[in-house]
């Protein structure tokens, strides 16, 4: 309760938007990649218990803190969290040897002679 009044409780909101570089994982190539972030927080003070119907509202997340806010720390965590796991293309080809010619596998080579020395 602030000031009397029942639900209103501290919220830093963070908003960015732009684009970021990255590499694709299948064909190792640049892309671009939109970034938009839009995050409520309610500040909570260090070991202060958060109630349960707060912990359960999704539109909102809790962020403990514990003296100032290190606000250039916070927004790129929130930045890496809107970030996929493995970026990559719609469409893409995986990258291909120099000349174009496939290598024949190591472990293609492995079984081959696994094979022959099981005959003997």
């Amino acid at each position: 309760m602030v000031d009397g009044v029942e639900g209103l409780e501290p919220r830093l909101r963070l908003v960015v938007e732009g684009e970021l570089q990255l590499c694709c994982q299948r064909c190792l190539g640049g892309m671009a990649w939109p970034v938009k972030v839009d995050s409520s927080l309610q500040p909570v003070r260090s070991g202060q218990q958060i109630p349960e119907e707060e912990l359960e509202d999704d539109e909102v997340d809790a962020i403990e803190l514990d003296g100032e806010l290190d606000v250039l720390a916070l927004v790129e965590d929130e930045i890496l969290l809107a970030l996929p796991i493995a970026p990559r293309h719609q469409v893409c080809d995986a990258p291909q040897p120099e000349g174009g010619v496939s290598k024949e596998s190591p472990f293609a080579a492995l079984a081959s002679l696994r094979g022959s020395h099981s005959a003997n």
